[in-house]
C-alpha cells in the first residue's frame, strides 16, 4: 500500500517586529548581547515562525519598526554635567544593530523619529519607590537611577499603515506580528476583515482582552528560550 502523501497549504507571511519592544523583552530573556549577536538572534526568532505542521509558511518580508538612536544633548541631574547622546555606547550600539539588520535577506527597515525637544530624565519607579520608603536618600541616587525620558514618533502609524496595505493589495495570506501593545486593534480588525489570518507573538506578556477579540490566534515563541 502506498503512502499517502500528505500536502500542506503554502501561506505567504509577512513578520512585523515591534523593534523597542522585542529589544526590551530579548535582553530580558537573553541579557546584553552585542549589534551582531542581537541581530541574529531576532532573524533566527523569525525564522521559527515559518515552521508551522498545518501550512508551509512562504516568507514574504520581515519588517522591522524602530526609531534611530537618540543624538542630542540631555542634563545630567546626579552630575549636573551635560551628556552628549551621539557619543554614548548606547548609541554606537543601537546604530551597529540596525546596520546588521539592513545586511539580513529579507528584513526591510521602517524608522520612525525621536521627539529630541524635551530629553531629560526621570527617576525610576524603583529607585522612587526606596526613596519614599527611607531605603535610600536622595544623595545615593545614581543615573542608574534614571530613565532618559524619549518619545517615539511615527513607529505605530507605519506599523498600521503597513498592516492595511498588506491587506488590502493582497500581498500576503498572514500577519505575524511581534508585539505587546494593543494600539494595533483597529489594523488587525481591517486586516482580518480582508481574510488576512492575523497572529500574535507578544513574548511573554500578558495581552489586553479587546486585542484577543481580534486576532486569530497567539504563537509565543520565547517558550523556546527556556
Amino acid at each position: 500500500m502506498s503512502q499517502m502523501i500528505q500536502f500542506l497549504p503554502i501561506v505567504k507571511t509577512a513578520i512585523l517586529i515591534d523593534g523597542g519592544f522585542y529589544r526590551k523583552r530579548a535582553h530580558y530573556f537573553r541579557g546584553e548581547a552585542d549589534p551582531k549577536e542581537r541581530a541574529d538572534e531576532l532573524h533566527s526568532y523569525c525564522m521559527q515562525h515559518l515552521h508551522n505542521k498545518y501550512e508551509q509558511r512562504k516568507l514574504y518580508r520581515i519588517f522591522y519598526y524602530d526609531c534611530p538612536p537618540a543624538s542630542g544633548n540631555v542634563f545630567d541631574p546626579i552630575t549636573r554635567n551635560t551628556i552628549y547622546l551621539a557619543k554614548t555606547p548606547e548609541y554606537k550600539w543601537t546604530n551597529d544593530f540596525f546596520g546588521e539588520l539592513k545586511r539580513k535577506r529579507m528584513f526591510a527597515l521602517r524608522l520612525g523619529r525621536l521627539s529630541e525637544n524635551d530629553l531629560h530624565y526621570n527617576l525610576k519607579y524603583e529607585a522612587f519607590k526606596k526613596l519614599m520608603q527611607g531605603k535610600i536618600t536622595a544623595d545615593e541616587i545614581t543615573l542608574d537611577d534614571c530613565r532618559l525620558n524619549i518619545v517615539q514618533k511615527g513607529v505605530d502609524m507605519r506599523i498600521g499603515v503597513d498592516i492595511a496595505s498588506l491587506a488590502f493589495k493582497k500581498q500576503v495570506d498572514q500577519i505575524i506580528l511581534i508585539s505587546g501593545d494593543s494600539d494595533f486593534v483597529p489594523a488587525a480588525k481591517q486586516a482580518r476583515r480582508e481574510g488576512i489570518d492575523f497572529i500574535l507573538d507578544p513574548m511573554g506578556i500578558t495581552i489586553k482582552g479587546d486585542l484577543f477579540e481580534h486576532i486569530d490566534g497567539i504563537e509565543d515563541k520565547t517558550k523556546n528560550w527556556a
